[in-house]
Parts: structure tokens; sequence; C-alpha cells
């Protein structure tokens, strides 16, 4: 009952607003003023996105990386039971804040990040990432990005996905789909209050949808480097993967509006196509050069140079919306024909390549011990008791 207590007391964070105790999730409302100003603080806070398995964003630059240590737990069986930490999470379409457990918390990221017919085994590494990704937020009491002081985190992608309990159970109510869900949450339950830790702190889980056969180095995409987000092969997603290559159309005129490049007159430039460490460029056709510089080593672009000004990768892939940083060039008809590879940032976890190692028979610490290089597993009520 001591220990009892003293959990107790280390889970009950100060808040300027009450917390739900037990029962259904507590929803607020907020003041109007604080909605309405909602939008602005957004734009003001919002980090890098973290990409889900159905969008197109990125993952906040990871902090510095912990220096304690801590002792390993396989994500195998639920963990004891304990007090469970709540999670405030800002609701942008309503503006309001749901508070609820950790556990449901993280059933709500998973039925939004992963489709329930993935394999189990792939839910199971996808909900100890989203669970990581929080715990460390709530143990360093970080509220970046939210839009309102009283939440730890909002429901879109800047953070995770997330689908509240309300909506979860009106859209998982019926047979087949009543089924998905009760399968998340097995996924969920199988892994209770089990992290990712690096010398005895959660790690920044970033995950994205798919890659394009190879993962990246952190400071390749966030120039941080981090010891346990290293490139590593991920050809599993290559044969599952619905959309793997997308090709976009440009004019010269839409390249230079949004890459910000002046409208002279340009030297003339060929079919591009990737080569290993460069685009081979030639003069038989007009439109804007390109010739890239570097390669990242998970097979990106790392810089390029377009109409003479260089780019990094992720420069081209956000001001031209592209689904990747890995993609080849190439012009046909006065149009620029650009294909990439993959979706999202390429750290971390594969989502799509995790389903297909699970299909090949990883279990979930195999899966997450592959793509996170070097992590243990712990319980977060380990770490709440220091």
């Amino acid at each position: 009952m001591k220990e009892l207590r003293l959990l107790r007391r280390i889970l009950k964070r100060p808040r300027s607003v009450a917390r739900a105790r037990g029962g259904a999730p507590r929803i607020r409302r907020l003041a109007p003023a604080a909605w309405l100003a909602a939008p602005l603080l957004a734009a003001l806070l919002l980090p890098l996105a973290v990409v889900p398995l159905r969008g197109g964003g990125q993952q906040p630059a990871p902090p510095a990386v912990p220096q304690a240590t801590a002792a390993p737990a396989p994500p195998g069986a639920a963990a004891a039971e304990a007090p469970q930490p709540e999670v405030s999470v800002y609701l942008s379409q309503s503006g309001q804040i749901e508070t609820l457990p950790l556990e449901e918390y993280v059933s709500g990221v998973l039925a939004a990040e992963m489709p329930a017919d993935f394999e189990l085994e792939a839910l199971k590494a996808q909900a100890v990432a989203a669970r990581t990704f929080i715990a460390r937020r709530l143990l360093a009491g970080d509220h970046s990005g939210v839009p309102v002081p009283e939440a730890d985190v909002s429901d879109t992608v800047s953070h995770q996905a997330y689908i509240s309990q309300a909506v979860l159970e009106r859209d998982f109510a019926s047979g087949s789909k009543r089924a998905g869900l009760a399968k998340l949450r097995r996924a969920v339950l199988e892994t209770r209050g089990i992290i990712m830790t690096y010398k005895g702190q959660p790690i920044t889980a970033s995950f994205f949808a798919s890659s394009g056969g190879y993962t990246e180095n952190s400071e390749d995409y966030w120039n941080a480097e981090v010891p346990y987000l290293r490139s590593v092969a991920s050809p599993w997603e290559r044969e599952i993967t619905p959309n793997l290559a997308v090709t976009y159309t440009f004019s010269n005129s839409e390249l230079r509006s949004k890459l910000g490049l002046t409208a002279r007159e340009l030297p003339a430039a060929a079919n591009l196509a990737a080569s290993g460490k460069a685009l081979q460029v030639s003069s038989s056709s007009a439109g804007l050069p390109a010739e890239v510089i570097s390669l990242t080593a998970g097979h990106r672009i790392k810089k390029i140079s377009i109409g003479g000004t260089v780019f990094t990768g992720r420069e081209v892939r956000e001001k031209l919306g592209l689904r990747s940083s890995q993609f080849t060039w190439k012009r046909k008809d006065g149009k620029v024909l650009i294909t990439t590879y993959g979706n999202g940032h390429g750290v971390g976890m594969s989502q799509w390549g995790a389903n297909g190692m699970a299909k090949q028979g990883s279990t979930a610490t195999q899966i997450l011990k592959h793509y996170y290089s070097g992590v243990s597993f712990t319980g977060i009520s380990t770490l709440l008791k220091k």
C-alpha cells in the first residue's frame, strides 16, 4: 500500500484544470477565446509532424540523447498492473480536450496510425512506438506544438494521429470492424506499459509509412545524430505497399514558383535518371537543369542542384509536396516528371516494413530492435518510480 500511495503521488502531475478520475474519458470544452486563438498558436508552436500511415507529414526533431541506464524487458507480456498516467489530448476539430488513461490513448493512436488488418506483431510494435512517444513527452513535461497549455498532445500528425474514444466506438461498431477494434486493443494489452529506452530514457520513437528500401540516419533529415535512429535495410514493404512509387508532373513555371527560382532563361537539360550518385544531365531539350550532388545513407537525395540553386532533398520534398525525398527526375513533353519511392521522412520504423517483417514471422521485439538500434524495453512504471 505504501508503494501504491507513492506511485499515485508521482503520477499526480499538477495541472491548471482538474483531471478525470476513472470511468469514461473526460471531455472539456475550451473557453471561446482559447479555441479561437488555437490556429494562430498552432502556427507558432507546431513542430515537424509525425508521418502517419495514411499521410505525409514529418516528426519533431529529436532532442538531446539521454545518458542514464535501464534494464531491458521484452514487449511480449502485459506489464504488472500499476496506476496509469493520464493523457490530455487536444481535439483539433472540436477544440475540446479529452483526458483519458494512457493505454486508452494508445488504442486511439493505434487505430489512427495502422490498419487493423495488419499483422498482430506489427500492431504490437506500433503500440510500443506510440506509447514511447507519449511517455517521453509526459515524463519531460513537454507541451510543445499544442495550441493550449492544458493539453499534453494534439490529435494531429504534428504529434501522433489519434481517434477519440467516442469516434472509435462509433466507427468500429459494425461486426467486422468490431473484430478489428478488438485486435487493436489486444495489441495494446499485450504490450501494456512497455516502452523503448536508450540509456534509461524513452527514445524519440519516430516512424513513417514506407521506405524505398532503406531507412534514414537521423542527421540526414534533422541534422541531429541520434545513435538509435540509424539507416537500416527495409526491403519487406516493396511487394506489399500500395503506391510505393508515385509520379508527380510539374511544368517549368510551377517548379520555379514552388522552389522560389527566378524565371530567367536557364541552360538546357534532358531526361534525368538516377545513376547511383548523380543524375546524368545533357542538353538536348530545354528546361530546368538538375543534378544530384549527394545521396544519404538511406539512398535518398541529400543535396541537389536545380536551376543553379542547391537544395536539400528534404527542402525539395517539402516545397513540392512530395511523399518522399527519394525520387528521380525526368523530362517528358515539356514537363518534369518526379517519381518518389516510399512515403515519409524515412527515420525510425517503417510501418509497412513492420507489417512485412511480421508476415515473415518476426515478433514485435524483433521488428523494434531492427528499426531502433540498440534500444532496451522497460515498463513506464519503472521510470515513474525513479
